[in-house]
């Protein structure tokens, strides 16, 4: 995505986690439900498709629009999936809720994040 769009890492991350949240939450996948509820921006969408004709192609492979999704598959893979922003060589940020509760900027004294949260733990 970062090649294509103007995307921050933070609405990446949110990507990824709306990804995962899908696979978890259904017990079958969709092409275009997928694309509208995880994707949402018809030229991301169409990106997207077009990316995966492209694949199809390059590996000679049939990819479904429509398939059974394995809950094991999903648990085994999103331990692998990490939605996190990393920030010179000493900071992560782990997105795992809201991206609304995240703002990304720039001032005087250098690119910043601003994180907002209802109660420390």
């Amino acid at each position: 995505m970062p090649q294509q769009f103007d995307v921050s890492k933070a609405d990446q991350a949110n990507m990824l986690n709306k990804s995962v949240k899908f696979f978890k939450e259904n017990a079958h996948f969709d092409l275009k439900e997928f694309a509208n509820e995880v994707m949402e921006h018809p030229d991301v969408i169409k990106s997207f498709k077009k990316y995966k004709t492209t694949y199809e192609q390059n590996f000679d492979m049939d990819i479904a629009d429509n398939f059974a999704i394995s809950e094991n598959a999903v648990k085994k893979q999103a331990r692998f999936l990490k939605s996190v922003i990393k920030l010179d060589k000493n900071f992560h940020i782990y997105i795992h809720g809201d991206r609304n509760l995240i703002e990304q900027g720039e001032d005087k004294k250098g690119k910043f994040y601003k994180v907002y949260y209802s109660e420390e733990n």
